[in-house]
């Protein structure tokens, strides 16, 4: 071969090689664009995703320790134990199966918690927050008991629903068990008015609602869920989707309008909560 045609084919060559690479590069940013897209206009369904792989590992992440069931003040009871906000008499009900630990569970809480509180507020929708522990058996730690429970004693000061918003905001990375340490949740208990208390303290510290929380564990390991958040309106699950529509603050709202159509808004104010139970006190107050 010529000298010539040795450099033609060598500046073929590198022609070829430099078509390729942008050809790569032009495929690599369609499918960075197309990541990036999924990743914004399916932030709820993505939040599932994480919550199945969850769900699906490990086991209850209950404690050893044995003890009393001992109700936090105005729980809903039964076979699905759960802590209710709203009003009392609102026509419709979300049903919210939660970990703390879990990052779906915070982004769910992020996108949709306003919406929620101005539904409550009008008295349209009610919620149950029914305590799940899965993070603790999948990634190990306690934070997701420990939280709930304290959780738990925050309902028994009148204060679940602003340190339950306290605890997703301040939410740590799923593998920091950082929920794990007591200190750390009174810490933050420190954000809400009037709860950081000798009682709460005790509360907290004595693990006093422990095994109320994993008796709600257990009802949510035997409810057939696919995993946290499971997001129920009514009983028919609306998490990420209710039929062809993706759950977001617009369509709840369009959602729970239809529901309650001709029916009128629940003006009943919660019970303020009452001195703690006993320990060994289990009354349920009113059908799970």
């Amino acid at each position: 071969m010529s000298e010539k045609n040795r450099g033609d084919g060598n500046r073929s060559a590198r022609e070829r090689l430099q078509q390729q690479r942008e050809r790569d590069k032009a495929r690599e940013k369609q499918r960075r664009v197309l990541i990036v897209s999924a990743a914004v206009v399916g932030i709820l369904g993505l939040a599932a995703v994480v919550g199945v792989i969850a769900a699906n590992s490990g086991d209850d992440g209950g404690s050893d320790k044995a003890g009393p069931v001992v109700a936090p003040t105005g729980s809903v009871e039964g076979d699905k134990p759960a802590i209710p906000t709203g009003k009392a008499d609102a026509p419709s009900t979300l049903a919210i199966w939660e970990d703390f630990r879990c990052p779906a569970c915070a982004q769910f809480e992020n996108v949709m918690r306003d919406t929620i509180h101005e539904l409550e507020a009008s008295g349209a929708l009610k919620a149950e927050y029914h305590l799940a522990t899965l993070i603790d058996g999948n990634m190990g730690g306690s934070g997701s008991l420990r939280a709930a429970n304290a959780a738990a004693c925050a309902q028994d000061a009148g204060k679940f629903t602003a340190y339950h918003d306290t605890l997703y905001i301040n939410q740590p990375p799923e593998t920091d068990d950082a929920f794990g340490k007591n200190a750390k949740l009174i810490e933050l208990a420190a954000k809400v008015p009037g709860l950081d208390t000798p009682a709460f303290r005790s509360c907290v510290e004595d693990g006093t609602h422990d095994s109320w929380v994993e008796k709600s564990n257990e009802a949510f390991q035997n409810g057939g869920f696919r995993g946290t958040p499971s997001v129920l309106l009514n009983g028919e699950s609306i998490f990420p989707t209710k039929g062809s529509e993706q759950i977001s603050p617009e369509n709840l709202k369009k959602w729970v309008a239809e529901a309650n159509k001709g029916k009128k808004p629940g003006t009943a104010s919660p019970s303020a909560p009452a001195a703690p139970s006993a320990p060994a006190a289990s009354s349920a107050s009113s059908a799970g």
